[in-house]
């Protein structure tokens, strides 16, 4: 049933809180589970202040992905940001978890596609002893979401629009 809340947390490989966040449900397709974040979400890395966020995002939880994937609204430099993880687990039906493995994959509001962190990636293997199996998953993983984000082969196209329209129909549901 869509509109309960969900708190969606990260984690760095080593155990550490990383970004956590409280979503909407919005429902669910093909690709996965879709989250909302309306305006004023509030977000929190580690143990930082949470901050409320400025403009409204959606977010994919894929089943046995190496991946989640963000579809920002206007406004922000990056359009897509595709987080490169463990694939998510729920430990329970409101809260999602996943390990993130510091690459990021982004396609900008200009339509250029990066991948960010990777000298934080290499940085880490080292000196967390990243095992060959997460190595190898998480590099053949940015490969595959690049060339989906430079394809935009769904979900890395415009799907996430169309989740957002709802996320604004949720939003205003719920203030009436």
């Amino acid at each position: 049933m869509p509109g309960y809340a969900v708190t969606v947390q990260y984690y760095k490989y080593w155990g550490q809180a990383h970004w956590r966040h409280q979503m909407v449900m919005l429902g669910e397709d093909q690709h996965g589970v879709w989250l909302g974040a309306p305006v004023g979400a509030l977000i929190q890395k580690g143990n930082e202040p949470a901050v409320a966020w400025e403009r409204p995002f959606v977010q994919l939880i894929p089943t046995d992905e190496w991946w989640s994937l963000l579809y920002n609204a206007d406004g922000g430099r990056m359009r897509v940001y595709v987080d490169i993880i463990t694939p998510a687990l729920w430990s329970a039906p409101d809260r999602v978890e996943m390990t993130d493995l510091d690459l990021d994959v982004v396609r900008f509001v200009d339509g250029t596609v990066e991948v960010l962190d990777q000298d934080e990636f290499a940085m880490h293997q080292t000196e967390f002893a990243y095992p060959k199996k997460l190595i190898d998953g998480a590099l053949a993983t940015s490969a595959e979401v690049r060339n989906a984000l430079e394809a935009r082969t769904e979900p890395f196209g415009d799907v996430g629009a169309v989740w957002l329209e709802r996320l604004g129909l949720a939003s205003q549901t719920m203030r009436h």
